[in-house]
């Protein structure tokens, strides 16, 4: 009797240790695993795009550069020609990578949850600015709104392998540039607590935002200490020539301590050359300008090498985002701005097809893989987006949860060490039970190693009918409304948000995110 009990606890310790889950350690994957396996140039060939962007800001200059940038610039060295460019000379472009950051923490309102950006390490999450939602009500396209990228917050909040989250769709309902500014950055701040990334209109809006997040961590000067917010800063209007709006909004980034996406997104055939190589040799020239320029002003401000250079598809003219051409060409840009010794960033998961099928899962998952592979810090646009970065679905989200975790496995590789050779547990098996379902090694390593889908289905045929027959779209629906009913994060207090309310043209009601 006493030997029954014994065992009885024994497995009852064992069922409430597997609940209570894995610590982060030891999980199978985890934010921060080491990529780089994958390596489409040679170290020559990085060479000849990186001496090419050095002539093209030499000689031909940055158009349209705003008073701050070319104070700091011509201070340092450079100057501006009798058309009004703005010239990087290639020694000033140098000085300016050495001093700028070479890693550094975006954090997360929870701390735990923050993310380091440094060498190869990997991290998947949203961005975009769709202007449309698949509706996973009604299957239908529709204008995307502040209610669902509130909705879409929350639920990466409950997505393990979605590091951060970037606005993925644009708050159609909102007018006015600075109420949209204002609450797209509500929007995701109320709904996770992980790194957050939005944009700006305009330059003032960027100390707004601060004061906000300054209100969130506890008081003046917080968020500085703490930055969870990261601008996306469309810098440039390609080829070549700084976006006015977005460069005074980089000025204001750097005097408030929030991190910038440095983003550089010309489209070859159209805003950049046809050729992948002239594509990514005019995004490495952009961003290396924003980066001199953004050092010159703050040194050693957090930035991302945002090489976004995307491909054409001319039978129809659009942006096609899952294509081979696009994979590769992400994941050249990641390899080119680790071997600059700089954080990278890379779009990568932007499906063309308007539904969630097949195509959309060739496309995400060969792209995601490449980009991820070859080492890029921050993925961005790798889970919900759709109709080739028009649309996003809360239900495409849950299903590349499951994606990005299968990458990042991937990226983890194989570990060879006497353990994991198995010399000792395969002898042990022939002189014992002649299986390993019952030795030690094997539950240990199967929960450690072994990374297991949440809504991916592994039954066999018969069990998979007798459960419902459920396709992963009706999985992801269930797990999508189920977690809209349930999860409100409270992380934010109703007394900062009353304030915030007090000050600020808030549209979402406040029952919206309490759960009322």
């Amino acid at each position: 009797m006493s030997r029954r009990s014994r065992r009885s606890g024994g497995r009852a310790a064992r069922v409430a240790a597997r609940a209570a889950g894995l610590k982060k350690s030891e999980r199978p994957v985890r934010p921060g695993m080491t990529g780089g396996a994958y390596r489409p140039l040679t170290d020559s060939q990085m060479q000849d795009v990186f001496d090419a962007a050095l002539e093209l800001l030499e000689e031909v200059g940055m158009g349209d550069p705003i008073p701050e940038f070319i104070e700091a610039v011509t201070e340092a060295g450079g100057w501006v020609d009798d058309n009004g460019r703005l010239h990087f000379p290639g020694s000033l472009v140098n000085r300016a990578i050495e001093m700028a950051a070479k890693s550094w923490v975006w954090h997360g309102i929870d701390e735990s949850r923050s993310i380091e950006l440094a060498d190869r390490k990997v991290h998947f999450g949203t961005a975009g600015a769709a202007v449309l939602v698949f509706d996973h009500v009604t299957q239908a396209y529709r204008p995307s709104t502040t209610q669902d990228l509130y909705d879409l917050a929350r639920l990466v909040d409950t997505l393990e392998h979605i590091h951060f989250f970037v606005r993925p769709v644009v708050t159609r309902e909102v007018e006015g540039a600075r109420e949209v500014d204002i609450n797209t950055a509500y929007a995701a701040i109320m709904g996770t607590t992980k790194p957050i990334g939005t944009s700006f209109f305009q330059a003032a809006h960027v100390y707004e935002v601060v004061e906000i997040c300054d209100m969130v961590l506890g008081g003046p000067g917080e968020f500085r200490k703490r930055p969870f917010i990261a601008a996306n800063a469309t810098f440039v209007v390609p080829p070549l020539r700084f976006a006015m709006e977005t460069a005074e909004g980089m000025v204001a980034m750097a005097r408030t301590g929030m991190p910038i996406n440095l983003l550089s997104a010309g489209q070859a055939g159209a805003t950049s050359p046809a050729t992948l190589a002239g594509s990514l040799v005019q995004a490495v020239a952009e961003c290396l300008a924003a980066l001199t320029c953004v050092n010159m002003l703050v040194p050693g401000h957090p930035c991302v090498m945002g090489l976004w250079p995307f491909v054409s598809d001319l039978r129809t003219g659009a942006m096609t985002g899952g294509s081979g051409e696009e994979a590769v060409l992400a994941a050249a840009a990641a390899q080119v701005a680790n071997w600059i010794g700089l954080p990278s960033g890379v779009p990568a998961g932007m499906t063309d097809s308007k539904l969630i099928d097949g195509q959309a899962g060739h496309e995400k998952g060969l792209t995601v893989a490449l980009a991820a592979q070859a080492g890029a810090n921050l993925i961005y646009e790798s889970g919900g987006m759709m109709a080739s970065i028009l649309a996003c679905s809360l239900e495409m989200m849950v299903i590349d949860n499951d994606l990005l975790g299968a990458v990042n496995r991937t990226v983890r590789g194989i570990e060879v060490n006497p353990e994991s050779l198995a010399r000792h547990v395969i002898k042990d098996v022939i002189a014992g039970e002649g299986h390993f379902l019952g030795h030690e090694q094997t539950l240990r390593v199967m929960q450690q190693e072994y990374l297991y889908p949440q809504i991916g289905d592994r039954l066999s045929p018969e069990d998979w009918w007798d459960a419902g027959g459920l396709s992963a779209s009706d999985r992801a629906h269930e797990y999508v409304v189920q977690t809209l009913a349930s999860h409100f994060p409270s992380h934010v207090s109703p007394e900062v948000d009353a304030r915030i309310r007090e000050r600020y043209p808030i549209r979402l009601p406040v029952e919206s995110v309490r759960g009322g």
